[in-house]
C-alpha cells in the first residue's frame, strides 16, 4: 500500500483540528482549498457547512446521464485524544471516527477522477457531509437536493469507513442487507408522590417502577423479537432521589435502542410505550416517554454490494476482502442516503502494522489510532466504482 504524501498531510491536518456538529467551518475551509482548481461544480450547504461537487464525465451522453454518488462524513466526536500521534487533536475533540481519513480519500477520489474526466461515461457526485455523530447530517443533505445535484436521482451511491479494529489492516469488508444498526432514543419520566422513606404505603414511589420498567423492557427483546432480526435495549443512565431516607416524586432514565429491520424498529415503537404504561399501572404512577427516532438501519443493496466485492477482489486480491455474516451495533446516517439510492457502505480496517486487530481500541475510543496507508487504496476503491459503475450504467442505456 503506497501512499500519497500530499493527501496524508492533508489528512494530518484535518486530524489536527476536528469540529464537532453540523458546522464545522474550518474543515469546510480546508477541503474547499484542497478542490480548489479541479473542475467541478461547487455548492456549499444552507442549514449546514456541507460541500456538494459535481463532475461531469466526458464521455456523458447529453441527456439523461448515469449518476454516482461519492461520500465522506466531516465531523469528528467530543473525545479528547490520547494516541500521542505527533498530529493529534489538542483541542478537546477528536476524529476518533476516522472522518479525516474519509474526507482525505474523497478528496483524492475527486482529483483522480478529474484526471480521468474524459472517460467517465456519466457524472460523480462527491458529497462531503457534517453530522454523522448523532447530529443527522444526511437528512440535511438529502433535504438540500444533493441525491439530485447532478440534476437527475443518484443511480448508485457508496461511502467508504475505516475501523481502527475489527479486521486485519488494509482489508475492505462488504455486507448484503444490514450492515449497520437502526439507533433510537428513549428517554422515560417516572412521577409518583413522594414521602417519608419509613412510610411507603402514603406516597407513590416512583423507584420501584422505574426498576421494573428496565427489566421489563429486557425481558420484551428476550421474548418478543426473532434472535435472528433481534433489537437492543440498553439503559445507560438512571437517576432518582437524593438520599436514602425520602421517597422521591419522580425518577427517570436514558436509553439508546438499536434493531437490524425496519419491521423491528417498528415493532420497537408498538411494543416499548405498551410495556411502559402497563408497569406505571401496576405501580400507581404516571410515565412520560419521549422515544425518538434516530437514524434507521443501514441496509445495502444486494446486487451494488456484490458489485463492490468484484471490484476489490480484483483491486486487492480476494485476501483484502472480508464478507460479514452479522451487522454492527453502531448507527450511521448514510442510511439516509440508502434509503432513496441503491448501493452500499464498505469498510476499510486502518489497523497499523503491529496492532493487534483483535484487541485494538476500537473506533470512539480516544486511543483510537488510524494507518495513513490506507488512503490510496481507499481513494482507488472510489475511482473504480465510479467509473465502472458510470459505464456499466450508460451500456444499460444505449
Amino acid at each position: 500500500m503506497s501512499t500519497d504524501t500530499d493527501l496524508v498531510d492533508l489528512r494530518h491536518t484535518l486530524h489536527r483540528d476536528p469540529e464537532v456538529g453540523l458546522h464545522l467551518p474550518r474543515t469546510q475551509t480546508t477541503l474547499l482549498r484542497a478542490l480548489k482548481g479541479l473542475p467541478l461544480e461547487i455548492t456549499t450547504g444552507e442549514s449546514l457547512t456541507s460541500i456538494t461537487a459535481v463532475l461531469r464525465g466526458g464521455r456523458r451522453p447529453e441527456t439523461d446521464a448515469p449518476v454516482v454518488l461519492l461520500r465522506a462524513d466531516m465531523d469528528g466526536l467530543p473525545v479528547t485524544e490520547e494516541t500521542g500521534v505527533e498530529f493529534a487533536s489538542t483541542t478537546g475533540t477528536m476524529h476518533a471516527c476516522g472522518h479525516d481519513l474519509h474526507m482525505t480519500m474523497l478528496v483524492g477520489a475527486a482529483r483522480r477522477l478529474c484526471e480521468r474526466r474524459a472517460e467517465l461515461a456519466g457524472d460523480v457526485v462527491f458529497m462531503f457531509q457534517p453530522g454523522e455523530e448523532g447530529y443527522d447530517g444526511a437528512s440535511h443533505m438529502v433535504a438540500e437536493g444533493v441525491l439530485d445535484a447532478a440534476g437527475r436521482r443518484a443511480d448508485a451511491a457508496y461511502a467508504i469507513h475505516v475501523w481502527s479494529a475489527l479486521d486485519p489492516g488494509g482489508c475492505f469488508s462488504t455486507k448484503p442487507g444490514p450492515m449497520m444498526a437502526a439507533s433510537d432514543r428513549l428517554q422515560v419520566k417516572v412521577v409518583g408522590k413522594g414521602g417519608h422513606g419509613s412510610t411507603p404505603y402514603r406516597a407513590k414511589d416512583p423507584v420501584p417502577a422505574l426498576c421494573e420498567m428496565v427489566t421489563q423492557l429486557q425481558v420484551l427483546i428476550a421474548r418478543r423479537f426473532d434472535v435472528f432480526d433481534p433489537a437492543v435495549i440498553t439503559v445507560g443512565s438512571i437517576h432518582a432521589g437524593s438520599t436514602c431516607n425520602v421517597i422521591p416524586e419522580f425518577g427517570e432514565f436514558d436509553a439508546t435502542v438499536r434493531s437490524f429491520s425496519p419491521e423491528a424498529q417498528e415493532r420497537l415503537f408498538e411494543l416499548v410505550p405498551r410495556v411502559l404504561d402497563g408497569v406505571a399501572a401496576t405501580h400507581g404512577v404516571e410515565v412520560e416517554i419521549d422515544f425518538q427516532r434516530q437514524y434507521p438501519s443501514t441496509i445495502n443493496d444486494d446486487a451494488e454490494t456484490e458489485f463492490v466485492r468484484g471490484v476489490v477482489e480484483e483491486l486487492f486480491g480476494e485476501e483484502r476482502h472480508s464478507r460479514w455474516t452479522q451487522p454492527l451495533g453502531g448507527a450511521e446516517d448514510f442510511s439516509r442516503v440508502l434509503a432513496e439510492v441503491p448501493g452500499s457502505f464498505i469498510g476499510l480496517s486502518a489497523v497499523p502494522v503491529g496492532v493487534d486487530h483483535d484487541t485494538a481500541p476500537f473506533n470512539h475510543s480516544a486511543y483510537a489510532t488510524f494507518d495513513d496507508a490506507v488512503i490510496d487504496d481507499g481513494v482507488a476503491l472510489f475511482v473504480e466504482l465510479a467509473t465502472r459503475r458510470l459505464a456499466a450504467l450508460a451500456a444499460d442505456g444505449d
